[in-house]
């Protein structure tokens, strides 16, 4: 991280993230800690969590608090929100990173599955939001992150449960900045393009996408976690203190 920018705001702050044990979760909760800030995470897979939180203690920061928790299960992650909260403060930043983009055809969903695919990108991140509230408008203000997705902007097929829910986010947003705005809260969210972390590069890329990626993006490069966690970063710290009631896309020009 030598590279990047320091934010004196986000020392010590108490922070919360979803999703934190992997891929470009696991990227914000590094970048935090690089901060000083007191962070958790939940996530639900333990190995890789555990993995991520040796890392980054082994680096010498102050390892973050993880918290096994199923986003599916709203009751354990308003109890994980309350337990982040006891051991760290009140939380003022909170980062709904949280999602899972498993491809799935028209013919095959039913009902059920409709609905896990909400409440595995959708739900959990206004509850949490909503758990958040109370503290954030104690501390006198806090920002919300919500992670969208481009999916849905570029037309992506074979995931409509998916690309619904990651269209929601926008609005979400915007419902939540409004609300929350009069508390000294914002709420933005960021729309990353495709993510090189380990998760898509073993199931999805391909020779031909990553044609693809490289004939429509601006930049000829792959972005990875690190450039979605730097963003994020500035939209928790008070240098962003004018910024809400936005989407800001990370993609390299995709779009």
């Amino acid at each position: 991280m030598a590279n990047w920018a320091t934010y004196p705001s986000l020392a010590e702050r108490s922070v919360f993230i979803t999703g934190g044990g992997s891929g470009i979760g696991a990227a914000i909760v590094a970048a935090f800690c690089e901060q000083g800030a007191k962070v958790a995470f939940v996530d639900i897979d333990v190995e890789a969590s555990n993995a991520t939180v040796a890392a980054i203690e082994g680096q010498g920061h102050r390892p973050p608090l993880f918290l096994e928790c199923d986003l599916r299960d709203i009751e354990r992650l308003r109890r994980s929100i309350a337990e982040a909260a006891e051991a760290h403060g009140p939380i003022t930043v909170l980062v709904n990173n949280a999602a899972r983009d498993d491809r799935h055809a028209i013919e095959e969903v039913t009902p059920e599955y409709w609905r896990e695919r909400m409440a595995l990108n959708l739900d959990h991140q206004f509850f949490a939001a909503q758990a958040v509230f109370p503290m954030m408008k104690e501390a006198g203000g806090g920002s919300i992150v919500n992670m969208g997705s481009v999916s849905w902007m570029i037309g992506q097929g074979n995931m409509p449960g998916y690309t619904t829910a990651k269209s929601a986010i926008m609005g979400l947003t915007r419902a939540l900045a409004r609300d929350m705005g009069p508390h000294n809260i914002r709420v933005t969210s960021v729309a990353p393009g495709w993510i090189m972390t380990e998760r898509q590069i073993r199931m999805w890329l391909t020779p031909e996408g990553e044609k693809e990626l490289l004939a429509r993006q601006c930049l000829k490069r792959k972005l990875y976690p690190e450039d979605i966690a730097r963003v994020v970063l500035f939209l928790a710290a008070d240098d962003s203190a004018a910024m809400t009631n936005q989407t800001y896309i990370v993609d390299g020009g995709w779009v």
